[in-house]
């Protein structure tokens, strides 16, 4: 039996073009579409699903975690700050077991002080995944983005070290997307992997997936549902497999189906725990819900140990979700690819190790990514200047116009 086949060579109609096309539609994609667009430049989102979000949305993960650093400061501005505040902006009444809740009132009283913060509750949301879907969708439009659903990348069609195209597939079949520059917000480093540069795999994942029942047909629970995981990326501290790679198809696919069987179990118990009670699902993932899966290995690469580090070549800061107190600035280093002058990462796939990439990897921190790596594609495109070597402090300089917090004194530790 031969164990391969040969496909026919073909030549791929060109069905779309733009100054930056950004691949993926989480929220460190559309952070970086819209970033690109406001800068300017003409931007195409390709979106493998048919919601944006990502696992915001088609994966429930609902908390829109902390822009602050535990000690009473906002240290994310920009679009971080704007898609937090989208992330609730239709909510009239809060609903604490859906998991609907505007930010804590302190940080709403302009008269707080940062003593009062530093007591409280940090600086988050939660909110409804189906409202901020269209939320996100109705925004990017506006800003001029075109949304390409429904759309997977295939192959990177590379000439000496650019990516002239993305071979992608959908409805219409096999086509390419000419780029001026690409951004890689998959999640999973997929571009990054396609193009040849270099990236570092986990098989470290473990079941999970939040979802919501319907209780007596009259209320909404949402059910944070997950093994435990490891923080520094592997199978160590606790977590509980089995474990799986995101970046295997197998895998996901049983990824997915643990997940699934986690949810019918924590169903189950509801209704034993519950008899007198009717407990429907409502809403399940409608994606994997992966939190560490593959990643770029770029020219330097954000660990622990950097908290608190000033980096002359920062373009955001990220505070700790986990804990209260850390802080890190986020060199330009860590989303430009290294053998791929016209490609960048962002989210969850930039270059984060140990456990700083747990830390990165969720949403306000990929709307910050985001952000930096869409206005630097723009602005490197405009100067014509390869995405390594980009002037980082005019990039920092265009973030902080646009409404970032960008200093080393934000970064530095604040005593408890």
């Amino acid at each position: 039996m031969n164990h391969t086949v040969r496909e026919p060579s073909r030549e791929l109609p060109v069905s779309a073009s733009a100054d930056v096309v950004v691949a993926g539609g989480g929220i460190a994609g559309v952070a970086a579409a819209l970033s690109a667009a406001r800068a300017g430049a003409s931007a195409l989102l390709l979106e493998n699903t048919c919601t944006l979000g990502g696992l915001a949305t088609a994966g429930n993960v609902t908390v829109y975690l902390p822009i602050d650093d535990g000690r009473g400061r906002v240290v994310l501005g920009g679009i971080a700050r704007e898609l937090l505040d989208l992330s609730f902006a239709d909510i009239r009444h809060p609903a604490p077991v859906a998991g609907f809740r505007p930010p804590p009132a302190v940080w709403l009283d302009p008269a707080s002080t940062a003593e009062a913060r530093a007591a409280g509750p940090r600086l988050e949301t939660g909110f409804n995944p189906c409202s901020y879907a269209m939320a996100l969708e109705e925004l990017l439009l506006r800003a001029g983005v075109r949304i390409l659903y429904d759309t997977r990348v295939c192959a990177a069609i590379r000439e000496g070290d650019r990516v002239t195209h993305l071979a992608v597939e959908n409805k219409s079949g096999r086509t390419a997307v000419a780029c001026g520059a690409v951004v890689d917000a998959t999640g999973d480093a997929d571009v990054c992997f396609l193009a040849g540069e270099p990236t570092v795999s986990i098989d470290a994942n473990v079941a999970g997936g939040w979802f919501y029942t319907l209780q007596d047909g009259g209320k909404l629970w949402l059910h944070t549902s997950s093994h435990a995981f490891d923080k520094d990326a592997g199978r160590g501290n606790g977590a509980e497999g089995p474990f799986f790679r995101g970046d295997d198809g197998e895998q996901v696919t049983g990824q997915i189906l643990a997940t699934r069987d986690l949810i019918r179990r924590g169903l189950a118990s509801l209704r034993a725990d519950h008899p007198d009670e009717d407990f429907q699902p409502f809403k399940i993932p409608t994606i994997a819900c992966f939190r560490m899966t593959r990643r770029l290995r770029g020219a330097y690469e954000l660990r622990d140990e950097d908290m608190h580090r000033w980096f002359e070549d920062a373009v955001c800061l990220a505070p700790d979700w986990r804990r209260r107190g850390p802080v890190w600035s986020v060199p330009w280093r860590c989303l430009a690819a290294t053998r791929t002058a016209n490609l960048a990462a962002c989210g969850r796939c930039a270059s984060w190790a140990t456990s700083a990439w747990d830390a990165m990897r969720v949403i306000p921190v990929c709307a910050a990514t985001g952000e930096a790596a869409g206005l630097g594609a723009a602005l490197a495109l405009r100067a014509g200047t390869p995405l390594p070597a980009l002037d980082a402090h005019r990039l920092a300089d265009g973030l902080r116009e646009r409404g970032n917090l960008l200093s080393p004194e934000l970064a530095a530790e604040r005593p408890a």
